[in-house]
């Protein structure tokens, strides 16, 4: 039974498989779709207030207890891999991380002070272009990917891969070295961070800390419901869109200010109050209603984040970095302050998840 606040009407939707259908809920929607997403059903996730399942497994099962390749391997196939899925799962993948020229070649010519936005579209677009008989219109098929799960399975890996050199790519060109090959043996977190040169200067490899500390937390953004981008990536899948076109979308989407891009103008903030000191004075301002704090509130948690007190956890075993870190130091503070304030505790304004990660991104 659900019960439309605004209006009070009643109505019966059936649950299967833990979820109700985006096109049951046609018949409440009476003004913008998007202020409702947050409790559709997707199959993948159930949210409940204060909880995220992934499948049948609370977060809490999984957070800690299964790494970041057999939770992916849960969210797409319904179970949780044995020994022999989760390794040619883990190949399949790694089999996908070397990088057409064409790729190289488009992001090679981007200025290095390009936007990781535009360089991580543009490679995924050279990805489309160096191999375009992914694309149902090129193909000549228009149905191609409708009912043929094996082309699906494929594509999914095929995209996994993708993004993870886009990005591997985009990072190595921000910082002028060159892109390292992964180890078809490794587990994926681990070749995307060599594939980066993220590696210890010692043994030339990841840091093990580093490596369980993303493993721990890509589990908690495996899936996130609704969000605009993902919106966005489903309205281009209506069209018989290729994946890797629909992932054009969804980076697009997320760099907007009042998504991913939040999380940015969150930064510039903390860059232009240079000190801890200046905190007050922006809380003020917020509260003045002169200026908005990027980075806090969430559409689908008005109460509370059920990944926020991992990602906490997680800041706190990097607490020496973040001593040492200006902009982390500052995050912190008004972190501190915005926690405590009547004011942003009366309006449950919180910083979200996606804030909190950057700021273990910054300590790494």
């Amino acid at each position: 039974m659900v019960i439309d606040s605004r209006t009070e009407r009643r109505y019966q939707l059936p649950i299967t498989d833990n979820s109700i259908q985006a096109i049951d809920l046609g018949r409440i929607f009476t003004g913008d779709e998007f202020d409702l997403t947050n409790r559709i059903g997707n199959g993948l996730k159930v949210l409940d207030p204060g909880e995220i399942h992934y499948r049948d497994y609370n977060i809490d099962q999984l957070y800690g207890q299964y790494p970041f390749e057999e939770v992916a391997y849960l969210l797409i196939w319904g179970n949780l891999p044995s020994h022999e899925e989760k390794i040619g799962f883990r190949k399949a993948l790694n089999a996908g991380l070397s990088p057409p020229e064409t790729v190289l070649n488009a992001i090679n010519v981007l200025p290095r002070d390009a936007p990781n936005v535009s360089i991580v579209i543009a490679g995924l677009a050279a990805y489309t272009a160096a191999n375009p008989t992914f694309i149902p219109t090129v193909a000549g098929n228009p149905h191609m990917y409708q009912g043929n799960m094996k082309l699906i399975d494929q594509s999914i890996i095929h995209t996994l891969s993708t993004m993870a050199v886009v990005i591997a790519l985009t990072y190595c060109h921000k910082r002028n070295h060159a892109f390292t090959s992964a180890d078809p043996n490794k587990p994926f977190i681990e070749n995307v961070l060599t594939m980066m040169g993220f590696v210890e200067e010692t043994t030339s490899l990841p840091s093990p800390r580093v490596i369980m500390t993303l493993d721990r937390l890509w589990v908690l953004y495996l899936d996130h419901e609704m969000t605009n981008s993902t919106a966005a990536l489903l309205h281009i899948a209506s069209t018989l869109a290729d994946p890797i076109s629909c992932c054009i979308g969804l980076v697009a989407s997320a760099n907007g200010p009042l998504h991913g891009g939040a999380i940015d103008l969150a930064y510039k903030k903390f860059e232009q109050l240079g000190t801890r000191a200046s905190v007050p004075k922006l809380i003020k301002e917020v509260k003045q209603k002169k200026t908005r704090l990027f980075g806090y509130g969430h559409r689908i948690y008005k109460t509370v984040d059920p990944r926020a007190k991992y990602i906490r956890a997680m800041l706190n075993e990097f607490e020496e970095e973040s001593r040492n870190n200006t902009l982390l130091g500052i995050a912190i503070e008004i972190d501190r302050i915005a926690s405590t304030d009547q004011y942003f505790t009366s309006r449950n304004l919180k910083a979200n998840a996606d804030l909190y990660g950057c700021f273990v991104y910054t300590a790494l």
